[in-house]
């Protein structure tokens, strides 16, 4: 199990601490990973734990641990994506339940990068060394913490993926307000965004192959990849000359829009965004704006309006078919023969 923080809240203190989010089946033909994090809220409104309304609102997330099990081959970055957004439910932290492989790849990738930290003469090179070696014994020696086979939870929520078809959207301004897209389909959006924290290579690969040979976007659309390393992986992949045709405006790595500190998109504009949260005033003064995936915030790009489902997965089919292997594939720094820091 592999544990994240979040944002702290307020539990009542005769309530067990954690509530269990249990995914079964999988992920269906246009359905993504960044679906699955807004289904845990769409699935908890359906259950009469969740209200969108503040006065006198209902969270049973609020100051509790949230606990995913259901998906254990993701990679972490992957993890990352459903772990992150536990902050907008209010908990106190999330764990995702892996299985040991995928944990092991991402510490061997750790490795080699603080390894090349050490021959760059990044300091401290005494504490760099420490930690390669704690978890490289953690690789050797480390087991996984699970839960009890007799835990007890507030609440336990239950995602059949095989049921769930349908892209899951948060609408203006609440991340809490998430709706399928064809209850949305037709809206029209003036601006676009992809980054944050949210976000991994994976999703800028995949919007750029949405994006190839289509034309500029219909829209203003911002492109910020999380880290530097990111940014010089798509450069080196071509990618960013896909961004640079179709008239995108590329950010420098970090969270841009997402915090809205680096730049704003103009007053009152629509926006399609797959950063973390979208409070009001967050990303521009009075802007209204939507949360979901990479795939979709491409597609949206280019006809200036949310799709309808039959819209979104031909786009998307189309551009992605047989390149998911390609595409979705990660930094592993200890297979990359020329990987620098």
């Amino acid at each position: 199990m592999v544990a994240f923080g979040a944002a702290l809240g307020v539990m009542p203190l005769d309530m067990p601490e954690s509530v269990l989010v249990k995914f079964t089946g999988k992920l269906q033909p246009g359905i993504t990973l960044r679906d699955a994090v807004n289904m845990i809220p769409l699935v908890a409104i359906q259950k009469g734990l969740l209200t969108v309304e503040k006065a006198n609102k209902k969270n049973i997330f609020s100051g509790r641990i949230l606990e995913i099990e259901g998906l254990p081959d993701l990679k972490v970055e992957q993890a990352f994506e459903l772990t992150d957004a536990s902050a907008e439910r209010s908990a106190a932290a999330c764990t995702i339940k892996l299985n040991r492989e995928p944990i092991v790849e991402y510490l061997r990738s750790n490795v080699r990068l603080m390894e090349e930290m050490i021959k760059s003469g990044y300091k401290d090179p005494k504490t760099l060394q420490k930690r390669i070696d704690d978890v490289n014994d953690w690789i050797a020696n480390g087991k996984l913490m699970e839960a009890d086979s007799n835990a007890e939870y507030a609440e336990t929520i239950e995602i059949n993926l095989d049921e769930m078809v349908d892209p899951v959207v948060a609408c203006p301004n609440d991340p809490d307000d998430v709706k399928i897209l064809s209850e949305v389909a037709g809206n029209l959006v003036d601006e676009v965004f992809i980054g944050s924290c949210m976000t991994n290579i994976g999703h800028f690969r995949a919007a750029a192959e949405v994006l190839r040979d289509q034309g500029q976007t219909k829209t203003r659309m911002w492109i910020c990849p999380p880290t530097k390393m990111d940014q010089e992986r798509l450069r080196e992949e071509g990618y960013y000359s896909l961004f640079a045709a179709a008239g995108c405006r590329m950010e420098i790595p970090g969270c841009s829009l997402c915090m809205g500190n680096q730049a704003r998109v103009k007053d009152g504009a629509t926006v399609f965004s797959t950063s973390t949260r979208n409070f009001n005033n967050r990303m521009g003064k009075d802007a209204q704006v939507y949360l979901g995936s990479s795939e979709l915030a491409a597609v949206i790009a280019l006809t200036g309006k949310i799709p309808t489902k039959e819209e979104y997965v031909a786009i998307v089919d189309k551009a992605l078919e047989n390149k998911e292997d390609v595409i979705y594939r990660y930094l592993n720094f200890h297979e990359m023969k020329e990987f620098r820091v």
